[in-house]
């Protein structure tokens, strides 16, 4: 019986842990905050550039990932996929990747069958100044804004973005 109570308390302290875990601010930048504003060029042949705050007004899906990360890679090809059905059209997609090799990225948009023309990388990788302006870490982030460039969902799931997309088209 005495193993027992041990047990529970342990087992206890560490549901408590989980719990304020959970409530702990993750790394980036947070619903409700002005997403920074940026400018990024493509370096592959077809010369294009985006700037965030040209943007304003419409709905974008900012997706930070990396080939070498599966699961930000992942989310980067179902949110993408959602976005390319026509019923989706109400929200921009920008997608960049934080790959060093314009090569690795290259192979990965072909493979992933992305077709967004907002696919960008950043060749610096963690060391690029849009990394440290997000504030990102391993595992990336990605982030819905508003119309005026306040975050409102972050880190959102494919079947969120098709139900909020579905909601706010119109």
């Amino acid at each position: 019986m005495k193993h027992v109570k041990w047990i529970f308390v342990v087992l206890l302290i560490s549901s408590l842990t989980s719990f304020v875990e959970k409530d702990k601010p993750t790394g980036g930048l947070n619903v409700g905050d002005v997403a920074p504003d940026f400018k990024i060029e493509s370096t592959s042949d077809k010369q294009q550039s985006i700037d965030l705050n040209d943007l304003k007004g419409k709905y974008v899906l900012l997706s930070f990932w990396a080939s070498y990360d599966a699961q930000s890679r992942m989310q980067n090809v179902s949110l993408s996929n959602v976005l390319r059905s026509a019923s989706h059209n109400n929200v921009e997609m920008v997608s960049v990747s934080f790959d060093e090799y314009q090569s690795i990225f290259k192979e990965t948009i072909r493979k992933d069958q992305i077709v967004t023309p907002t696919c960008f990388v950043e060749t610096k990788g963690e060391d690029s100044g849009l990394f440290k302006k997000y504030r990102l870490n391993r595992g990336f982030s990605n982030y819905l804004l508003d119309g005026n460039g306040v975050i409102i969902a972050k880190n959102i799931s494919a079947a969120e973005l098709s139900a909020y997309a579905n909601k706010t088209k119109g």
